[in-house]
């Protein structure tokens, strides 16, 4: 197990080239079921013969800055030639980091940062939950950030997209299992818990200034059938004049009212939402529907149970009749 740290220079004192840091690229960085993680490791002028290892980052909770270990991932043990590994069945949240080697005797370059795949849904072992729940806020609000699940301590991370991983510590205060944060930075982050053996739900916050239209849609994904509601809302109006929603660019409500509800959702509603009002448009948010079809990992157990039994039994019929058959025997239903 390795620990992250901190960044290497390219010369040592000795005027010997430090090894060279890859970049890990994860897609996609959000899941969807089903789908497989695609894990990419660019060195700097890549030449023949290096293999690649691949690693899971373990959050280490001594280190309040944020730091992680890391545990080799299945069959990258003696490397990989190809820089790319795919992961099949990922459904949580999970950080990786890549490196790479070559030579005899293997000359090794440095660990890459570390990059997320994140998940929306919600577990027993960890989640997120947001106050206001909603993705959007404005700059000036102070929104919390808690931490539920099967541990006694936990950390916040922010990853401020495109490319930089922050923790509570560095823009909030920490309490307990709640990171309150006084103001949100004007910009689009992924926030989720980390605990020392889980990673929660990840959501999407994005911060906005105070002059700027906001539409209000819940910061996790909704169930089909249940009901949900978008609002539209300026810091200095309560009241505001005639209310268009869009959904994919395409107006679907034009009200006095600043609600919208939708009262049983189903996999159609899924897509980008924005509304305009009072000659302005707020940025759009995607509205993520969950679908109640999904089979439940803990059932699957008792399926395959189920269905062996079910081949089993044909199986033994067949037997016997064919036993019967070369026997000669007649039997009668």
């Amino acid at each position: 197990m390795k620990e992250f740290g901190q960044k290497h220079n390219k010369v040592t004192k000795n005027n010997t080239i430090s090894p060279p840091e890859p970049v890990l690229r994860v897609s996609p960085w959000w899941l969807s079921p089903g789908a497989s993680v695609t894990l990419s490791c660019e060195v700097e002028h890549v030449s023949a013969g290096w293999s690649f290892y691949w690693y899971k980052a373990v959050p280490d909770l001594s280190h309040k800055s944020g730091s992680y270990s890391y545990e080799l991932l299945p069959a990258s043990s003696n490397g990989t030639a190809d820089n790319s590994y795919i992961i099949h069945g990922q459904t949580h949240t999970a950080g990786y980091v890549c490196r790479a080697g070559r030579g005899e005797p293997h000359f090794y370059t440095l660990y890459s940062q570390p990059h997320f795949v994140w998940s929306g849904d919600l577990h027993p072992s960890a989640s997120l939950s947001v106050s206001p729940d909603r993705v959007q806020h404005f700059t000036s609000d102070s929104v919390s950030l808690s931490c539920e699940g099967n541990s006694a301590e936990w950390r916040v991370s922010r990853f401020l997209l495109p490319d930089f991983l922050s923790f509570c510590s560095d823009w909030g205060t920490m309490n307990g299992s709640t990171c309150h944060v006084q103001k949100i930075q004007s910009s689009n982050a992924v926030y989720w818990c980390e605990s020392g053996s889980a990673f929660s739900n990840a959501v999407n916050i994005t911060g906005h200034y105070d002059d700027e239209l906001l539409l209000l849609s819940p910061v996790h994904p909704v169930t089909e059938g249940h009901s949900v509601t978008l609002g539209c809302k300026l810091r200095t109006e309560n009241l505001l004049s005639k209310v268009f929603f869009y959904q994919n660019d395409t107006i679907i409500q034009s009200e006095s009212r600043v609600e919208m509800i939708i009262p049983a959702v189903s996999k159609s509603h899924e897509g980008f939402y924005k509304c305009q009002s009072s000659g302005k448009e707020s940025p759009q948010s995607w509205l993520a529907v969950t679908s109640t079809s999904r089979p439940d990992s803990s059932s699957f157990p008792v399926l395959v149970v189920a269905l062996t039994s079910v081949v089993l039994v044909i199986f033994l019929f067949m037997m016997w009749f064919l036993y019967k058959r070369s026997r000669g025997e007649k039997y009668y239903y």
